[in-house]
Protein backbone atom coordinates (compact mmCIF):
# COMPACT_ATOMS: atom_id res chain seq x y z
CA UNK A 1 0.00 0.00 0.00
CA UNK A 2 2.61 2.33 0.78
CA UNK A 3 4.72 1.47 -2.37
CA UNK A 4 1.45 2.17 -4.54
CA UNK A 5 0.87 5.69 -2.96
CA UNK A 6 4.08 7.04 -2.99
CA UNK A 7 3.80 5.61 -6.89
CA UNK A 8 0.45 7.50 -7.03
CA UNK A 9 2.38 11.31 -5.81
CA UNK A 10 5.67 10.51 -8.26
CA UNK A 11 2.91 9.98 -11.25
CA UNK A 12 1.02 13.06 -9.76
CA UNK A 13 3.80 15.10 -9.55
CA UNK A 14 5.49 13.94 -12.81
CA UNK A 15 2.25 15.37 -14.40
CA UNK A 16 1.87 18.35 -12.60
CA UNK A 17 5.42 19.84 -13.71
CA UNK A 18 4.84 18.74 -17.23
CA UNK A 19 1.56 20.58 -17.10
CA UNK A 20 3.07 23.68 -15.49
CA UNK A 21 5.68 23.74 -19.00
CA UNK A 22 2.92 23.37 -21.38
CA UNK A 23 2.35 27.39 -21.11
CA UNK A 24 5.77 27.88 -23.43
CA UNK A 25 4.66 25.60 -26.16
CA UNK A 26 1.12 26.92 -26.07
CA UNK A 27 2.54 30.36 -26.16
CA UNK A 28 4.94 29.58 -29.51
CA UNK A 29 1.86 28.14 -31.03
CA UNK A 30 -0.44 30.63 -30.83
CA UNK A 31 1.20 32.87 -32.84
CA UNK A 32 -0.24 30.98 -35.47
CA UNK A 33 -2.66 28.59 -34.29
CA UNK A 34 -6.20 29.14 -32.45
CA UNK A 35 -6.71 27.53 -29.51
CA UNK A 36 -9.56 25.36 -30.62
CA UNK A 37 -6.48 23.93 -33.23
CA UNK A 38 -3.93 23.35 -30.71
CA UNK A 39 -6.49 21.51 -28.42
CA UNK A 40 -7.88 19.45 -31.41
CA UNK A 41 -4.53 18.71 -33.04
CA UNK A 42 -2.88 17.70 -29.32
CA UNK A 43 -5.23 15.09 -28.69
CA UNK A 44 -6.31 13.64 -31.52
CA UNK A 45 -1.93 12.85 -31.67
CA UNK A 46 -2.63 12.29 -27.76
CA UNK A 47 -5.29 9.44 -29.07
CA UNK A 48 -3.37 7.94 -32.20
CA UNK A 49 0.27 7.72 -29.68
CA UNK A 50 -2.58 5.39 -27.02
CA UNK A 51 -3.63 3.54 -29.67
CA UNK A 52 -0.21 2.56 -31.27
CA UNK A 53 0.71 1.84 -27.56
CA UNK A 54 -1.68 -0.55 -26.78
CA UNK A 55 -3.85 -1.04 -30.10
CA UNK A 56 -6.23 -3.57 -27.98
CA UNK A 57 -9.96 -2.87 -27.62
CA UNK A 58 -11.39 -2.27 -23.90
CA UNK A 59 -14.26 -4.88 -24.08
CA UNK A 60 -17.34 -5.94 -21.86
CA UNK A 61 -17.87 -2.18 -21.21
CA UNK A 62 -21.53 -2.19 -20.37
CA UNK A 63 -24.00 1.08 -20.44
CA UNK A 64 -23.49 2.52 -17.35
CA UNK A 65 -19.99 2.52 -17.32
CA UNK A 66 -19.76 3.27 -21.34
CA UNK A 67 -21.87 7.31 -19.67
CA UNK A 68 -18.79 7.26 -17.63
CA UNK A 69 -16.94 7.20 -20.20
CA UNK A 70 -18.51 9.81 -22.42
CA UNK A 71 -19.13 12.39 -19.43
CA UNK A 72 -15.38 11.84 -18.60
CA UNK A 73 -15.17 12.96 -22.23
CA UNK A 74 -16.78 15.79 -22.31
CA UNK A 75 -15.27 17.00 -19.29
CA UNK A 76 -11.71 16.39 -18.99
CA UNK A 77 -10.85 16.66 -22.67
CA UNK A 78 -14.03 19.06 -24.43
CA UNK A 79 -15.35 21.02 -21.73
CA UNK A 80 -12.81 22.24 -19.21
CA UNK A 81 -9.87 23.24 -22.09
CA UNK A 82 -12.62 25.39 -23.64
CA UNK A 83 -14.28 26.88 -20.98
CA UNK A 84 -10.75 27.92 -19.73
CA UNK A 85 -9.25 29.11 -23.42
CA UNK A 86 -12.53 31.40 -23.71
CA UNK A 87 -12.52 32.40 -20.36
CA UNK A 88 -8.60 33.90 -21.47
CA UNK A 89 -10.29 36.20 -24.38
CA UNK A 90 -12.54 37.86 -21.51
CA UNK A 91 -10.11 38.28 -18.63
CA UNK A 92 -6.69 38.22 -17.50
CA UNK A 93 -4.56 35.11 -17.71
CA UNK A 94 -4.19 35.85 -13.36
CA UNK A 95 -7.60 35.98 -13.09
CA UNK A 96 -7.89 32.29 -14.93
CA UNK A 97 -5.17 31.20 -12.72
CA UNK A 98 -6.10 32.03 -9.49
CA UNK A 99 -9.49 30.90 -10.25
CA UNK A 100 -8.90 27.26 -12.01
CA UNK A 101 -6.76 26.86 -8.58
CA UNK A 102 -10.40 26.40 -6.89
CA UNK A 103 -10.61 22.67 -8.29
CA UNK A 104 -9.60 20.85 -5.71
CA UNK A 105 -12.15 22.45 -3.33
CA UNK A 106 -15.23 21.65 -5.71
CA UNK A 107 -13.87 18.35 -5.98
CA UNK A 108 -13.52 17.77 -2.48
CA UNK A 109 -17.29 18.71 -2.23
CA UNK A 110 -18.40 16.09 -5.10
CA UNK A 111 -16.02 13.21 -3.55
CA UNK A 112 -18.35 13.87 -0.32
CA UNK A 113 -21.49 13.73 -2.76
CA UNK A 114 -20.39 10.70 -4.92
CA UNK A 115 -17.38 8.79 -3.26
CA UNK A 116 -17.84 7.91 0.49
CA UNK A 117 -15.23 5.80 0.09
CA UNK A 118 -12.90 8.99 -0.07
CA UNK A 119 -13.01 9.39 3.94
CA UNK A 120 -14.08 12.35 5.54
CA UNK A 121 -12.00 15.91 5.08
CA UNK A 122 -10.14 16.99 8.17
CA UNK A 123 -9.51 21.02 8.79
CA UNK A 124 -6.18 20.63 7.28
CA UNK A 125 -6.99 19.83 3.82
CA UNK A 126 -9.10 23.63 3.93
CA UNK A 127 -6.30 25.19 6.30
CA UNK A 128 -4.27 23.77 2.66
CA UNK A 129 -7.13 25.35 0.68
CA UNK A 130 -6.35 28.45 2.08
CA UNK A 131 -2.82 28.92 2.34
CA UNK A 132 -2.16 27.55 -1.31
CA UNK A 133 -4.76 29.83 -2.64
CA UNK A 134 -3.35 32.90 -0.94
CA UNK A 135 0.15 31.83 -2.92
CA UNK A 136 -1.40 31.19 -6.01
CA UNK A 137 -3.13 34.16 -6.01
CA UNK A 138 0.40 36.25 -5.17
CA UNK A 139 2.10 33.94 -7.66
CA UNK A 140 -0.72 35.08 -10.57
CA UNK A 141 -1.38 38.90 -9.73
CA UNK A 142 2.71 39.40 -9.54
CA UNK A 143 3.00 42.81 -11.29
CA UNK A 144 -0.22 42.87 -12.57
CA UNK A 145 -4.16 43.60 -10.98
CA UNK A 146 -6.47 41.45 -10.55
CA UNK A 147 -9.77 42.99 -11.94
CA UNK A 148 -13.25 41.32 -11.61
CA UNK A 149 -14.53 40.22 -15.32
CA UNK A 150 -17.63 38.86 -14.51
CA UNK A 151 -18.03 36.24 -18.00
CA UNK A 152 -14.38 35.29 -18.01
CA UNK A 153 -14.06 34.68 -14.48
CA UNK A 154 -17.43 32.95 -14.71
CA UNK A 155 -16.42 30.85 -17.36
CA UNK A 156 -12.88 30.07 -15.41
CA UNK A 157 -15.02 28.84 -12.31
CA UNK A 158 -17.18 26.66 -14.40
CA UNK A 159 -13.82 25.36 -16.15
CA UNK A 160 -12.37 24.23 -12.60
CA UNK A 161 -15.44 22.70 -11.50
CA UNK A 162 -15.86 20.58 -15.06
CA UNK A 163 -12.10 19.61 -13.63
CA UNK A 164 -12.82 18.12 -10.47
CA UNK A 165 -16.45 16.35 -12.15
CA UNK A 166 -13.14 15.24 -14.35
CA UNK A 167 -11.51 13.96 -11.21
CA UNK A 168 -14.50 12.07 -9.77
CA UNK A 169 -15.65 10.40 -12.86
CA UNK A 170 -11.95 9.14 -13.51
CA UNK A 171 -11.65 7.69 -9.86
CA UNK A 172 -15.68 5.95 -10.97
CA UNK A 173 -13.09 4.67 -14.05
CA UNK A 174 -10.03 3.32 -12.37
CA UNK A 175 -13.28 1.20 -10.27
CA UNK A 176 -13.94 -0.71 -13.23
CA UNK A 177 -10.47 -2.83 -13.04
CA UNK A 178 -9.22 -1.56 -17.06
CA UNK A 179 -6.05 -0.95 -17.81
CA UNK A 180 -5.05 2.95 -17.62
CA UNK A 181 -3.99 3.27 -21.39
CA UNK A 182 -7.09 1.84 -22.59
CA UNK A 183 -9.66 4.01 -20.03
CA UNK A 184 -7.57 6.93 -21.19
CA UNK A 185 -7.83 6.56 -25.11
CA UNK A 186 -11.90 5.98 -24.92
CA UNK A 187 -12.12 9.36 -22.35
CA UNK A 188 -10.34 11.04 -25.40
CA UNK A 189 -12.61 9.29 -28.14
CA UNK A 190 -15.25 11.01 -26.78
CA UNK A 191 -13.82 14.25 -25.85
CA UNK A 192 -12.90 14.12 -29.51
CA UNK A 193 -15.81 14.05 -30.51
CA UNK A 194 -17.67 16.84 -28.36
CA UNK A 195 -14.59 18.79 -29.56
CA UNK A 196 -16.08 18.53 -33.31
CA UNK A 197 -18.89 20.83 -33.16
CA UNK A 198 -17.09 23.42 -31.25
CA UNK A 199 -14.29 23.33 -34.38
CA UNK A 200 -17.03 25.17 -36.78
CA UNK A 201 -17.83 27.63 -34.08
CA UNK A 202 -14.59 29.01 -33.53
CA UNK A 203 -13.28 28.85 -37.32
CA UNK A 204 -11.07 25.44 -37.35
CA UNK A 205 -8.84 25.51 -40.13
CA UNK A 206 -6.65 21.96 -40.89
CA UNK A 207 -3.13 23.86 -42.47
CA UNK A 208 -1.11 21.24 -41.81
CA UNK A 209 1.78 22.88 -43.67
CA UNK A 210 2.30 25.22 -40.72
CA UNK A 211 3.62 22.03 -38.89
CA UNK A 212 6.72 22.05 -41.43
CA UNK A 213 8.21 24.83 -39.43
CA UNK A 214 9.95 22.81 -36.67
CA UNK A 215 9.12 24.40 -33.63
CA UNK A 216 5.50 24.27 -33.87
CA UNK A 217 5.82 20.72 -35.04
CA UNK A 218 8.22 20.23 -31.70
CA UNK A 219 5.41 22.17 -29.88
CA UNK A 220 2.72 20.19 -30.59
CA UNK A 221 4.00 16.98 -30.47
CA UNK A 222 5.30 17.67 -26.66
CA UNK A 223 1.52 19.14 -25.94
CA UNK A 224 0.44 15.64 -27.84
CA UNK A 225 2.29 12.97 -26.85
CA UNK A 226 3.78 14.47 -23.19
CA UNK A 227 1.03 16.81 -21.61
CA UNK A 228 -1.82 14.73 -23.07
CA UNK A 229 -0.91 11.09 -23.88
CA UNK A 230 1.55 9.92 -21.30
CA UNK A 231 0.26 13.08 -19.04
CA UNK A 232 -3.17 11.96 -18.79
CA UNK A 233 -2.53 8.38 -18.07
CA UNK A 234 -0.08 9.43 -15.51
CA UNK A 235 -3.14 12.01 -13.83
CA UNK A 236 -5.53 8.89 -14.14
CA UNK A 237 -2.90 6.42 -12.17
CA UNK A 238 -1.81 8.67 -9.33
CA UNK A 239 -6.18 9.31 -8.89
CA UNK A 240 -6.16 5.27 -9.08
CA UNK A 241 -3.55 5.07 -6.51
CA UNK A 242 -4.61 8.46 -3.95
CA UNK A 243 -8.35 8.93 -4.59
CA UNK A 244 -9.26 12.06 -6.73
CA UNK A 245 -9.16 14.99 -3.60
CA UNK A 246 -5.26 13.48 -2.62
CA UNK A 247 -4.45 14.31 -6.64
CA UNK A 248 -6.39 17.23 -7.12
CA UNK A 249 -4.08 19.10 -4.87
CA UNK A 250 -1.57 18.98 -6.66
CA UNK A 251 -3.28 21.79 -9.31
CA UNK A 252 -1.76 24.16 -6.47
CA UNK A 253 1.93 23.16 -7.94
CA UNK A 254 1.37 24.63 -11.42
CA UNK A 255 1.57 28.19 -10.85
CA UNK A 256 4.59 27.13 -8.84
CA UNK A 257 6.47 25.38 -11.87
CA UNK A 258 5.28 28.04 -14.41
CA UNK A 259 7.19 30.54 -12.24
CA UNK A 260 10.11 27.96 -12.31
CA UNK A 261 10.44 27.22 -15.61
CA UNK A 262 9.73 31.15 -16.84
CA UNK A 263 13.17 31.88 -14.52
CA UNK A 264 14.83 29.39 -15.91
CA UNK A 265 14.23 28.88 -19.35
CA UNK A 266 12.43 32.63 -20.74
CA UNK A 267 15.15 34.17 -17.52
CA UNK A 268 11.92 36.05 -16.48
CA UNK A 269 13.56 38.06 -13.18
CA UNK A 270 12.56 36.57 -9.60
CA UNK A 271 10.59 38.79 -7.27
CA UNK A 272 9.84 38.42 -3.37
CA UNK A 273 6.23 37.90 -4.49
CA UNK A 274 7.08 34.86 -6.77
CA UNK A 275 9.33 33.25 -3.81
CA UNK A 276 6.21 34.23 -1.18
CA UNK A 277 3.55 32.78 -3.48
CA UNK A 278 5.76 29.52 -4.29
CA UNK A 279 6.60 29.11 -0.50
CA UNK A 280 2.65 29.23 0.32
CA UNK A 281 1.38 26.88 -2.83
CA UNK A 282 4.13 24.15 -1.40
CA UNK A 283 2.79 24.93 2.27
CA UNK A 284 -0.24 24.42 1.17
CA UNK A 285 -0.42 21.36 -0.76
CA UNK A 286 1.87 19.79 2.30
CA UNK A 287 -1.19 20.87 4.74
CA UNK A 288 -3.88 19.53 2.45
CA UNK A 289 -1.99 16.21 1.48
CA UNK A 290 -0.80 15.33 5.32
CA UNK A 291 -3.95 15.75 7.12
CA UNK A 292 -4.13 12.59 8.97
CA UNK A 293 -6.25 9.43 9.03
CA UNK A 294 -9.49 11.04 8.46
CA UNK A 295 -8.45 12.72 4.70
CA UNK A 296 -9.09 9.64 2.47
CA UNK A 297 -8.20 6.42 4.82
CA UNK A 298 -9.89 4.51 2.78
CA UNK A 299 -8.36 5.90 -0.26
CA UNK A 300 -6.21 3.26 -2.38
CA UNK A 301 -8.46 0.36 -1.34
CA UNK A 302 -10.66 -1.13 -4.59
CA UNK A 303 -14.24 0.47 -4.45
CA UNK A 304 -16.83 -2.48 -4.12
CA UNK A 305 -19.08 -3.38 -6.89
CA UNK A 306 -22.03 -1.02 -5.48
CA UNK A 307 -19.86 2.17 -6.31
CA UNK A 308 -19.45 1.39 -9.85
CA UNK A 309 -22.73 2.56 -11.19
CA UNK A 310 -22.55 5.93 -9.73
CA UNK A 311 -20.86 8.88 -11.86
CA UNK A 312 -17.52 10.19 -11.04
CA UNK A 313 -13.32 14.92 -14.77
CA UNK A 314 -9.01 16.61 -13.27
Amino acid sequence: MGHRKSAGHLAALFTIIIWGTTFIFTKVLLTDFKPVEILFFRFVIGFAALFLVCPHRLKAVDRGQEAIFVLAGLCGICLYYLLENIALTYTMASNVGVIISVAPFFTAVLSRVFLKAEGKLRANFFIGFVVAMAGVALISINGSKLELNPVGDLLAVLAAFVWACYSILTRKISSFGYPVILTTRRTFFYGILFMVPALFFFDFEMGLERFADVTHLWGILYLGLGASALCFVTWNLAVKALGAVKTSVYIYMVPVITVVTSVLILKEPVTWVSVMGTFLAVAGLFLSEYSGKGSGNNEGKRPSGAEKGSPFSH
